[in-house]
């Protein structure tokens, strides 16, 4: 028999623990009110002959307990019970050490893989750990209700970024870019003009990009269509001094070749200035700044021809990558892209075709960008276009005064997630019972939300001048309170949810890409938005249901169901749920299916959703992979690719591995020939289905490590 630690860890069962236990109680009682060893034995007995796999430390007290009472060992059973709350105190009082401790040794691995933009061997990420680890304490301890700490230790629910919850700042947000480049921002208590050139603006955004992450825990997003005037600025500047110096010395057509030398310059300057920013320097909080650029092209955008200068020189120089610490190309986790297909670039002979080709290309070898539907957005949001914020969740719909959408500007107050899988198996099988204990946590999960946006409450502005008082998200007077912008659904509160799938094999027997397990996932989906849409109404708050795209919460909702429920095959035997409404990755599926299938999961999930497909590594065939993206313009909303691309283990090289003079597979960067330390996909067809072992065990396929 396991016994589930209060932490979480997994020892063995071990009777001597018990029998200790007691005696140190019956040392503080009369001996005719002490158990006896035929007492003792009994209990422990009792509590083997439970012959349970897995039994919680708590549990193992509960019956203690129960057994001296039922002995009529009244004075004991108190003692024990005040034992028991004594060191239940003591643990409250200090929960921080062995986290913080194992976070400096670095054997916290949890925290090590939280966040990509993290390095916890850095001193500076460390001291924001140590700080968070001990605003999780004074969190779970004092600042949140006790149902809800517990319902989060538990695995009811995911309170995100408990971290944080000690201070008044948010999520993440869409920065007001266009406001604070147009009419000037202060940092530092500094005034920052408006630019008058390209290479001014992008320094401006990297800046103001590493001011906002440092005043928030989550990411931001830029739309950078809003620098397509600055680039014009600089043609203009560029124009002008030419002529004034050499008009009637050189010809009209000499002076624009010049300029447009001169301004293919300062584009591809300014583009690696935002890039490698981004990429080097550090917020207050020891990361790399969360941030996310929006490729949009607009009909009617006066400054169309510039953004799409801008946007290819984003393409190009993410194509190419940037050197790693041995001089190697890779791609960088920041910014992450996000391009916008449209009639005029989804690959049917439109004006800007040659930029998606380029995003393709992209694709095939890095990691970036995702793909959004302006035909399926606009369809799913009233006619509108608008870029996730960091964390991939969207904003609801909201217009100011004049009747006009706005999405700059507004951020997300915080995440919830339900663990649905949990649900189901507590309900095991009985319908009636699952939809009422869903309702049952549901409620926690809005108490919890509600818990985000009182704590904002009554914020005044001068917490984050950089977003309440200079642009990014407000222009309030100093001292002047958030709460405006907190209601009226102007900023969001999201409900994220765990494990469509596995929570329909627990209670259908079957996979929601059946028919009958689709219906059922469909109501179980309903059945969130309804909820969220009713709290939006009964609050006036601006709740959302959020396809959240956290990974490491899929293996902690796994790790906790495991820990209290045992093995269970399909669901916690595979250490992992599945994303949201995601189709599980063993599923024979190929890739059209699925995003067709998870299309309309997007739709419900209309506070953030996305969907993936993996894929080979196809620089060599982009046929296959442009047949996927107009695929997904006329499909899917919001879709991402995960390449498997070249990649060798010694040296961090991830262009194209190559055939030697001898037929062997050697990487060009360091000559590594062992197959066991490097990637090769399978570039000659672009089968995008499940990898297998051939007949001959040879490694023409082998799954995972060498694909040919």
């Amino acid at each position: 028999m396991k016994v589930i630690k209060r932490d979480g860890r997994v020892v063995d069962y071990d009777r001597e623990k018990i029998a200790t236990a007691i005696q140190k109680a019956n040392k503080e009682v009369k001996p005719r009110e002490r158990a006896t060893k035929e007492d003792i034995k009994s209990i422990m007995e009792y509590i083997e002959e439970l012959d349970k796999k897995r039994i919680l430390v708590e549990d193992i007290q509960d019956i203690i307990e129960e057994k001296l009472m039922e002995l009529q060992k009244f004075e004991l059973a108190k003692k024990y019970i005040v034992y028991r709350y004594t060191r239940a105190l003591v643990r409250k009082q200090n929960t921080t050490d062995e986290s913080i401790l194992g976070l400096i040794r670095n054997e916290n691995k949890e925290l090590a893989e939280e966040n990509s933009n993290k390095n916890t061997m850095l001193a500076s990420t460390q001291r924001d750990y140590i700080a968070g680890e001990v605003s999780r304490d004074l969190t779970k301890r004092m600042l949140l209700p006790e149902k809800i700490t517990k319902a989060h230790e538990d695995g009811v629910l995911h309170f995100h970024d408990a971290d944080y919850f000690i201070q008044p700042i948010f999520n993440c947000c869409l920065i007001n870019i266009s406001d604070m480049l147009d009419n000037g921002t202060v940092m530092n208590g500094k005034m920052i003009e408006s630019p008058k050139s390209f290479q001014v603006a992008c320094t401006v955004t990297t800046q103001i990009i590493a001011a906002v992450a440092s005043n928030q825990y989550g990411g931001q997003s830029v739309d950078l269509k809003h620098l397509g005037k600055y680039l014009r600025k600089s043609h203009d500047k560029f124009e002008k001094e030419l002529r004034e110096q050499y008009e009637g010395k050189l010809s009209d057509e000499m002076i624009e070749e010049i300029v447009s030398l001169r301004v293919k310059s300062e584009l591809a300057s300014g583009v690696q200035t935002i890039q490698y920013q981004i990429n080097t320097l550090m917020t207050t909080n020891g990361q790399s700044p969360f941030v996310t650029l929006f490729l949009h092209l607009e009909e009617d955008d006066p400054y169309i021809k510039e953004n799409a200068m801008i946007i290819e020189e984003v393409l190009k120089q993410r194509y190419k990558g940037i050197k790693n610490e041995k001089g190697v190309y890779v791609t960088p986790a920041f910014p992450k892209l996000v391009y916008v297909l449209d009639e005029h670039n989804c690959l049917k002979g439109g004006e800007y075709d040659y930029l998606t080709k380029l995003a393709v290309k992209c694709s095939a070898k890095r990691m970036y960008p995702d793909y959004i539907s302006a035909k399926k957005m606009k369809e799913n949001y009233k006619g509108c276009v608008f870029s996730p914020m960091g964390c991939r969740s969207f904003l609801s719909p909201w217009k100011d005064e004049n009747g006009n959408y706005k999405w700059e500007g507004r951020f997300n107050q915080g995440v919830v997630s339900l663990n649905l899988p949990q649900i189901a198996i507590v309900a095991d099988g009985d319908e009636e019972k699952f939809w009422k204990e869903l309702d049952e946590r549901l409620e926690i999960c809005y108490e919890a939300l509600m818990c985000r946006h009182y704590s904002l409450l009554g914020t005044a502005s001068d917490i984050s001048p950089i977003h309440w008082q200079y642009g990014a998200i407000a222009r309030l007077e100093k001292g002047q309170k958030i709460d405006e912008l907190l209601k009226g659904g102007y900023s969001t509160l999201s409900l994220g949810y765990i494990g469509v799938y596995e929570t329909t094999k627990l209670m259908k027997g079957v996979s929601h890409t059946t028919k009958e397990g689709h219906e059922f996932a469909i109501k179980v989906m309903r059945k969130l938005r309804e909820t969220t849409d009713k709290w939006k109404e009964k609050t006036g708050l601006g709740f959302a249901l959020y396809g959240t795209p956290a990974e490491s919460l899929c293996y902690r909702f796994a790790r906790i169901d495991k820990q209290r429920f045992g093995t269970i095959e399909d669901i916690t035997d595979k250490g992992y749920y599945t994303n949201s409404y995601h189709v599980d990755v063993r599923e024979n599926i190929d890739a059209f299916d699925k995003l067709s299938f998870e299309s309309e999961f997007q739709n419900i999930s209309s506070g953030g959703a996305i969907s993936y497909i993996e894929i080979p590594n196809l620089r060599n065939n982009l046929k296959a992979l442009e047949e996927v993206v107009k695929f997904i313009y006329d499909n899917i909303q919001y879709a991402e690719f995960n390449t498997k691309s070249d990649y060798c283990h010694v040296c961090g090289y991830d262009g194209e591995i190559v055939i030697n003079d001898n037929n062997e597979w050697e990487c060009p960067q360091c000559g590594n020939k062992d197959h066991n330390k490097m990637n090769v996909t399978r570039r000659t067809c672009g089968y995008l289905g499940e990898n297998f072992w051939n007949e001959g065990k040879t490694r023409e396929i082998k799954s995972r490590v060498l694909h040919l």
